[in-house]
């Protein structure tokens, strides 16, 4: 869908990378740097093939080469930083540049190949292969500075540990969206939902977003200003990316498209990379309408990258743009219903959904009643593919603290409500009761993001980066996460 849909465009994700060893080694073995150089060219390589911008300062093999690359990665303001150990060098180089640059570093030892050629080796051609050597002790100083330490330990060509490493770039795209992000909120919580409401001031001191307050009002107007030319177009667009159902009301289609186009602007006017929106409304007035039209222009946005949730959910819509960014989709989920014959948990919503976690084209079905809203319009309804999926939510803590919460499981086929809703049934390896019991307890709230793919491992390491707890329920392993 991505031809009919533009996605949003941000900044790439920065990653930093140095390489270093020991000076002392250089003239006592003239082979060894050229080899290590080497080494560190393929390194460099394979980082610039992944989607984000490098920031290459090179090879350094003393303190104070170590304290200007620090400096150059300082200013480059990364959203990671890798420090790439080719043989021994000591803990006083890669101190500074994790100090100065005040940046989540990850280290990587990859030695040339899985194991030394013992028959044939001499002591320089071994200290190629000792880039482990200086872990522990990295890790000593790292603890005993108050900086969180991560390795990555492999051979230069293991493609499994590139996959981890790739988890590292993934997470660090996470971090740079958020603390980069508009996130708006518009409209009031709903009614009661104590869990939804979430600190705004914690949002930018923990994650180093902006949250963008808006009125309704700020909607109503660009609406008002769409023409029908527009919305016949926007219906035509729909028609392309949905199956409309027979239950599609012509007039509230028409509204639907409507809003859309004005949501559209209203994301471009405050530059929002996410939002979260409710509205009570009252007896069909102008506000209680333009919360019913949403659904459409919300599931749009969110498709092209921009998560538009319903009923005030600011911390899902965070989750929805963190799922998004590691291409994993992201669609607003609660539970639905427990299937004890099949062991699966129901889940989906009757809101705004990520449309590349459809199984097929997905529908738009009309509802006379949004049930617990007030309103009518058109909704979407789609069956989440099968396959594995990821639960991902954002809990608060008691003393404010935010934590990236997850459950991996598996979407299997079965009979689903079809009531203009997301739907799924996920399979977590156990009981559904006690999953729910579990899940509860992590202090997850009412909605997450439902995303494609096991990914908790990405979402793990991006907690990481930001700083904060991560848990995850486990049907296999539980208590783990306690």
């Amino acid at each position: 869908m991505t031809d009919q849909l533009a996605p949003k465009k941000r900044r790439q994700t920065r990653i930093g990378l140095v390489a270093g060893g020991l000076a002392a080694y250089w003239p006592q073995f003239p082979d060894l740097l050229p080899q290590l150089q080497e080494s560190s060219r393929y390194v460099t390589a394979r980082f610039n093939e992944l989607d984000a911008e490098v920031v290459d300062v090179g090879f350094v093999s003393d303190a104070q080469e170590a304290t200007t690359a620090a400096e150059r990665l300082r200013v480059a303001d990364c959203d990671l930083i890798v420090i790439f150990l080719t043989t021994y060098l000591t803990s006083s180089m890669v101190l500074p540049i994790a100090q100065r640059a005040k940046t989540p570093v990850l280290v990587i030892d990859l030695q040339p190949t899985e194991a030394m050629d013992h028959a044939n080796f001499d002591t320089g051609k071994w200290l190629a292969y000792c880039g482990q050597c200086p872990v522990p002790e990295v890790a000593n100083v790292f603890r005993r500075a108050g900086i969180p330490f991560r390795s990555v330990s492999g051979h230069l060509k293991q493609e499994s540990a590139w996959t981890r490493i790739d988890q590292w770039v993934h997470a660090a795209g996470v971090r740079g969206v958020l603390r980069t992000a508009r996130h708006g909120l518009m409209g009031h919580l709903y009614p009661g939902m104590l869990d939804v409401s979430t600190d705004l001031t914690l949002v930018s001191t923990q994650f180093g977003s902006h949250v963008e307050v808006l009125e309704f009002d700020d909607l109503r107007v660009r609406v008002a200003e769409v023409t029908d030319a527009q919305v016949r177009e926007r219906m035509d667009l729909a028609r392309e990316l949905f199956t409309l159902d027979a239950s599609v009301d012509d007039d509230d289609f028409f509204w639907g498209a409507k809003v859309s186009v004005g949501l559209d602007r209203l994301v471009d006017d405050f530059e929002l990379d996410s939002a979260a929106y409710y509205h009570r409304g009252l007896e069909g007035e102008q506000h209680e309408r333009l919360g019913a039209g949403m659904i459409l222009g919300s599931s749009l946005l969110t498709a092209r990258g921009i998560p538009f949730v319903g009923e005030y959910e600011l911390r899902t819509s965070l989750a929805m743009l963190a799922g998004h960014t590691i291409g994993a989709g992201g669609s607003f989920t609660e539970i639905q219903a427990l299937n004890f014959f099949d062991g699966v948990v129901e889940m989906g919503h009757d809101g705004p959904a990520h449309l590349a976690v459809s199984s097929a084209q997905p529908l738009l079905r009309g509802l006379g009643v949004y049930h617990g809203k007030r309103g009518y319009g058109v909704s979407v309804e789609f069956d989440v593919k099968q396959g594995p999926v990821t639960t991902f939510g954002i809990g608060q803590d008691r003393d404010g603290s935010f934590s990236f919460i997850t459950s991996e499981g598996t979407v299997v086929d079965g009979p689903l409500l079809a009531i203009g809703n997301t739907t799924s049934r996920v399979d977590f390896g156990g009981d559904p009761g006690e999953w729910v019991d579990e899940w509860s307890q992590t202090g997850v709230g009412h909605h997450w993001a439902l995303c494609v793919g096991h990914r908790a491992g990405d979402i793990r390491a991006a907690a990481s980066l930001l700083g904060i707890e991560h848990r995850h329920v486990d049907m296999t392993e539980l208590p783990r996460w306690r």
